[in-house]
């Protein structure tokens, strides 16, 4: 009979090494033993089916974590990490395209074009990255402005943004600003909208997805 490691075996189902482990050490995978610390596994074994009543409370918040875990591509953690930091990005003026954001995160380089890139929207992109695996692993934490500005701090990090002093990494802005045409809250109001703001949205009641 053939057998597999953990590490095979998850990547086979497409969940965590951590999950895998836990079921062979709870006995739920027939004919997986052990072997010093190493788990062997049946080639041809199924992963338990998972009770109804003990469902997690989020599973898509379950599946983003271990698929970070694993950096596994295709799934769920992969589309959003590209997706949501294009868009995001493009809304700020990033001229990076879909692929090239794409080729960042899967590779860590930039690749070759015909045309100039700006250092800051690359820079940003990892950081971009970064900050999503931020709010992954912080999702079940209680929102507080001490959170939201070290995403900003970790967003901005290494930018030329970050050297000029008026514009505030990691905090609140000095000076106002518009987007897209229409003037947004004045600075010396920030503070005291944003407390108003992550008080409601902490009151919120959460749903299982």
């Amino acid at each position: 009979m053939e057998f597999l490691s953990v590490k095979a075996f998850a990547e086979v189902n497409g969940v965590a090494e951590r999950t895998v482990r836990n079921y062979c050490a709870e006995g739920k995978i027939p004919g997986a033993f052990l072997v010093g610390r190493t788990w062997n596994i049946p080639a041809d074994a199924v992963l338990p089916e998972r009770n109804n009543a003990r469902k997690p409370k989020n599973a898509v918040l379950q599946a983003l974590r271990e698929q970070k875990e694993m950096r596994m591509k295709g799934g769920i953690y992969h589309r959003t990490q590209i997706d949501l930091t294009y868009n995001s990005n493009y809304i700020e003026g990033s001229r990076l395209t879909h692929e090239q954001t794409r080729y960042i995160f899967e590779t860590n380089t930039i690749g070759i074009s015909e045309e100039g890139i700006r250092v800051d929207d690359v820079i940003e992109t990892v950081n971009h990255f970064r900050c999503i695996d931020m709010i992954i692993d912080h999702a079940t934490d209680k929102l507080s402005e001490g959170f939201i500005k070290n995403l900003h701090r970790a967003l901005k990090q290494g930018t030329s943004d970050s050297r000029r002093d008026w514009f505030r990494v990691g905090d609140y802005k000095k000076l106002p600003n518009e987007v897209g045409g229409i003037e947004t809250c004045p600075p010396e109001e920030v503070h005291k909208q944003m407390k108003t703001l992550i008080s409601e949205y902490n009151k919120k009641k959460r749903t299982r997805t």
